[in-house]
């Protein structure tokens, strides 16, 4: 792929001046000169343009034609000077008055259609965004669009008339092809666009029945109650190369685009409402779309409006979301998506870790703005996102060791969040306590067995099943029975390992209070735990404490099913090894608490 400064090279054709006339002026003339004398057109020929002029005698310097034109190197020939204004420009003054098109705006009246000028991709993090996702983008190779694709954007230099050979049109059979053949070339051309800003203007021909008939903002700005008369139009704020893949679009059908140019064609792509190939932008995006660039397409979409987009965005962010937030492209967001962000529910990762990610943006923030990285102009940046972090859901330890030694939380704050940790019933605070989780829906229990019974005891080995689902889903912790003594608190350690590799997919070392009842306890893992279809793993559990009640009558198969989240099926085999007795028929683990 090319690299994020190849984009110049779209950029370097520069044209001189513009005639705004393809052949002959004289010839334009007399072709007004004949329609308004109801004489036959000039058109087929020479000869023809010769009888009606000798009957229709031009003025002197009525055909600037006529005289020696001087030619531009690398460009097309200069236009006339004022002094030899021909008759087709006199009789373009019979146009209704428009708007010229380099001004703010070129509306229609009739059909409510605005083409702005003004770019909304200029500054500030979304051209951040923009630029960096060129980079992450380059190396990766997309698959084939839908539409035809070519991999990169040529900016040829427009053809002249005269290069173009006799007879073209037997050359290609179809409209399409010969469509297609007029793209960038000055045959037959009738507009004229400067597209791209000093000093990197480049000059495009094009014809106005091909974009009128492909593009509803075109139409307006060429046929509607407020047309243009302009034979040049001015397009500051986009790029050549994707107004290049835009214009190849509608010529042929062909989609054009890649890591370097697909934000800015998309940005062109709406500004003139061509949905189709907005579609094939946000499909090539969505096929690119990983941890490490969704913070950047995130800011892009919600900037674009591409809901669908932006929504795939946030669920990358929640399944990956350690991975997302380490990625370069998260300190260049924009306060309002990192809002959006931390109002979610479903990220899935510790809140001390979260933390320091947004003290990392909030550093960032602060470079951008040229102000020193204090805790009290962090805290002046983050505005409303800090409340939105959940202190709460932290460990009193993880809590001291980092939030409370920031600086960026008053004192105040920090004594009410330490009240939280150490005293019940627990006081009222200003930040949320609602918990992540990295799932959308409502948490899941599915249980094992169907008869309970006394006295299951602990000597340091740990209790295992094994386990297999048949959809993917997010254990989050287990539910395990309590003491048969009465109210007692247990330390426990609980796992989840993959069979086949014995790697330890989720850990927790905590404790859990029991009432002495024969109800299970909750004992939760630090983060969700993803437990992939068709592969084993073993739930582990190892109590320190008295002896608790188990269960009995144990399932092998148990299918869970919700309104919301359909059928899960559960498999319990026996696990290989010491288990301190647990087994599919009897033991303890018999809740495993879970997200789909």
């Amino acid at each position: 792929m090319p690299t994020g400064a190849s984009t110049k090279r779209f950029m370097k054709i520069i044209y001189g001046p513009i005639n705004m006339f393809r052949g002959s002026n004289s010839m334009d003339a007399e072709r007004v000169k004949a329609a308004a004398k109801n004489q036959p057109s000039l058109s087929q020929g020479a000869s023809s343009s010769q009888a009606t002029a000798n009957q229709t005698p031009a003025a002197p310097h009525s055909s600037p034609a006529h005289q020696p034109q001087e030619t531009t190197p690398g460009g097309p020939p200069a236009s006339p000077s004022a002094s030899g204004t021909s008759a087709a420009s006199a009789a373009s003054n019979t146009t209704p008055a428009v708007i010229p098109p380099h001004s703010a705006s070129i509306a229609n009246r009739d059909s409510g259609v605005s083409l702005s000028t003004t770019s909304t991709i200029g500054d500030s993090s979304n051209v951040r965004s923009a630029n960096a996702l060129k980079s992450v983008l380059q190396d990766s190779s997309p698959p084939p669009l839908p539409l035809p694709v070519s991999s990169t954007i040529a900016s040829p230099q427009p053809q002249n008339q005269s290069s173009v050979p006799y007879n073209w049109q037997a050359t290609k059979p179809s409209v399409k092809e010969r469509l297609a053949f007029l793209f960038n070339k000055d045959v037959m051309s009738d507009i004229r666009f400067l597209v791209g800003k000093p000093p990197n203007v480049q000059t495009i021909p094009a014809h106005k029945f091909v974009l009128s008939v492909g593009s509803a903002v075109f139409d307006a700005l060429f046929n509607g109650g407020m047309a243009t008369s302009d034979s040049v139009i001015e397009i500051p704020d986009v790029e050549p190369a994707a107004f290049l893949a835009l214009l190849k679009f509608l010529y042929s059908d062909e989609v054009q685009i890649d890591p370097e140019t697909v934000m800015t064609t998309l940005y062109t792509a709406k500004k003139y409402a061509v949905p189709a190939l907005e579609r094939a932008c946000v499909d090539f995006l969505k096929r690119n779309l990983s941890s490490d660039n969704a913070f950047m397409l995130l800011t892009q979409a919600r900037l674009f409006d591409e809901p669908q987009l932006a929504a795939l965005c946030l669920e990358t962010i929640d399944k990956n979301t350690t991975e997302a937030l380490s990625a370069d492209g998260f300190t260049d967001i924009d306060h309002d998506t990192l809002c959006v962000v931390l109002e979610r529910d479903t990220l899935g990762i510790r809140e001390c870790k979260l933390f320091s990610s947004v003290c990392r943006w909030a550093e960032a923030e602060c470079a951008r703005l040229n102000q020193p990285p204090s805790p009290q102009n962090q805290r002046r940046v983050l505005s409303r996102s800090l409340r939105l972090i959940r202190f709460p859901l932290m460990t009193v330890e993880e809590f001291a060791m980092g939030a409370a030694q920031s600086g960026i939380l008053e004192d105040r704050e920090v004594v009410e969040l330490f009240l939280y940790f150490t005293v019940n019933p627990k006081p009222s605070i200003s930040f949320l306590d609602v918990p992540r989780c990295c799932l959308t829906g409502k948490e899941q229990v599915v249980s094992r067995f169907c008869q309970i019974e006394s006295r299951w005891g602990y000597s340091g080995t740990s209790d295992r099943i094994r386990f297999m689902v048949n959809r993917r889903i997010f254990v989050v912790g287990f539910g395990l029975y309590g003491s048969i003594h009465g109210p007692t608190e247990y330390n426990v350690n609980i796992q989840i390992i993959h069979t086949d590799t014995s790697k330890v997919m989720g850990s927790n070392d905590t404790s859990f209070q029991c009432d002495g009842s024969t109800s299970t306890f909750r004992v939760m893992f630090k983060e969700p735990v993803e437990i992939l279809p068709n592969s084993s793993y073993i739930a582990c559990a190892t109590l320190k404490g008295p002896d608790s009640y188990y269960g009995s009558k144990g399932l092998r198969k148990v299918t869970h099913e919700s309104v919301s989240s359909g059928k899960v099926t559960f498999q319990f085999t026996y696990a290989a090894g010491n288990n301190n007795g647990t087994s599919v028929e009897d033991g303890q683990i018999p809740e495993i608490i879970f997200y789909t």
